[in-house]
């Protein structure tokens, strides 16, 4: 049997017209390019509210946070475009990897993230692109024991990098945005 990697692809941002939702398809290309099944993911289809352990205690676990920790199982890799919100990740991204790291009954810890391998990237309106956030964005995957990989990209000036179409107008940095995606992907086929 011939193995396939499964990587899910999404942004920590709910936005329409998100910088990172158009970064991290552009990764994803790459990925499937590179012969990876990719999942693209909106995090705006699968509202959830504020994580609270009371609210789980008595309804359980949100219907749209078991799809997303479900799909989270069923991919061995990452890719995740963060935008910078203060320094730091967003809210609905922390909130997202809070909700998916709850476990069900009988169910080894940090079932979504154990042993899974992640790429991030960010893309800000700013001229560090975002790479404050993916500090603390690396911190918390690699704590929750997600290897994330050490290439990184942060596209700055966001608001001028990318064509109509989504694409990067520097085909340099399309290239190397679709080359993370495609790092990703061999490094999935060497550890299957």
């Amino acid at each position: 049997m011939t193995f396939t990697p499964k990587i899910l692809a999404f942004a920590g941002s709910t936005r329409i017209d998100s910088y990172n939702k158009k970064l991290v398809k552009i990764a994803a290309a790459g990925a499937k390019a590179a012969g990876a099944e990719v999942t693209d993911l909106d995090l705006r289809d699968l509202p959830l509210p504020l994580y609270d352990e009371d609210l789980e205690a008595q309804e359980g676990m949100p219907a749209n946070a078991r799809t997303l920790k479900d799909l989270m199982i069923s991919h061995q890799g990452f890719l995740i475009a963060s935008p910078e919100y203060n320094s730091s990740l967003t809210a609905v991204l922390k909130n997202a990897i809070d909700w998916a790291s709850r476990p069900y009954p009988n169910e080894s810890p940090l079932a979504a993230f154990s042993g899974k391998v992640a790429t991030i990237m960010s893309a800000s309106p700013g001229g560090l692109g975002g790479l404050r956030g993916l500090v603390h964005l690396r911190s918390i995957l690699g704590n929750i024991k997600v290897l994330v990989l050490p290439d990184q990209i942060a596209v700055s000036k966001a608001y001028e990098a990318f064509n109509a179409d989504g694409t990067l107008k520097d085909p340099k940095q399309q290239e190397s945005i679709e080359k993370l995606g495609e790092g990703l992907t061999k490094i999935l086929f060497k550890l299957n």
